[in-house]
């Protein structure tokens, strides 16, 4: 009897000795690599948006200037010496009694009232395109001129001044808690340096290289359907102005471009 006890507890043993051993391979066997599997590697981060695909709103197409501010001085030019609203500094009130049309046209300078500054101010129409992802282009029938809104990493070469200077630009969004999407709406902020000297207006109200325009656009939709852009202009400028002038522009929206009426620029 004391035999066949022994040799069942002999069996046992090696029963679960075997079991252990069994368990040991196949844990081996299960964490061993298989012969050509790749190792993961973490996920890509996602690019974050483009300013083309990040635009709160959709400024493309054609729009007209529609003047309420203003109006005696942007829909006819007026006479030499009306600078009522401007606040011209003691330099720019003696440059601005200089002016001469006459002069302004033998010297080819009939685009002086059409740089960046002064461009928006005068009734025209807008064709805005996305040139690319980062540059927004806005073209004038009034004097066919085109300004580049560059967005982005983008930086100013510091080139010579040009008529409609060089543009950084940039979405102002209000942003939504981490997780929660962002709120509807924001604004595009454009900041414009590195002008070429011209006129605020046509009468010879002037601007020297010296100026700074920063504008910020707001998209707006009435209740009868209606697109308006309002821009709101700061042009700062140490030489020719006492303070920044502060003015609003607004445009309205047109079905298509069957208005569109690009013509040259004048002196009057």
């Amino acid at each position: 009897m004391r035999a066949v006890a022994l040799s069942v507890v002999a069996a046992v043993v090696a029963l679960g000795a075997s079991e252990r051993l069994g368990g040991q391979a196949q844990a081996e066997q299960t964490a061993a690599p298989v012969a050509g599997a790749q190792a993961e590697t973490p996920a890509e981060e996602e690019a974050p948006p483009t300013p083309r695909a990040e635009a709160p709103y959709d400024l493309t197409g054609y729009w007209v200037s529609i003047v309420t501010e203003d109006w005696r001085w942007r829909m006819v030019t007026p006479p030499k010496g009306d600078y009522a609203s401007v606040p011209l500094s003691e330099a720019g009130l003696t440059m601005a009694n200089t002016w001469d049309p006459a002069r302004d046209e033998a010297e080819g300078q009939q685009c002086k009232a059409y740089g960046a500054p002064g461009l928006m101010r005068i009734p025209t129409r807008l064709h805005i395109t996305w040139e690319d992802d980062t540059t927004l282009t806005v073209d004038t029938d009034a004097g066919t001129q085109t300004r580049t809104l560059h967005f982005g990493e983008w930086e100013s070469p510091d080139g010579e001044p040009t008529r409609q200077g060089e543009t950084k630009a940039e979405w102002e969004i209000q942003r939504g808690r981490r997780g929660q999407p962002n709120p509807a709406g924001g604004s595009l902020k454009a900041v414009t340096t590195n002008v070429q000297p011209g006129y605020l207006r046509k009468n010879g109200v002037a601007y020297s290289e010296k100026t700074t325009l920063t504008e910020h656009w707001d998209r707006l939709e009435r209740r009868n359907g209606d697109e308006w852009i309002v821009i709101t202009t700061i042009v700062e400028d140490p030489e020719y102005l006492s303070r920044p002038w502060i003015t609003t522009l607004n445009f309205k929206k047109e079905p298509d471009g069957s208005k569109w009426d690009p013509s040259p620029c004048s002196v009057n």
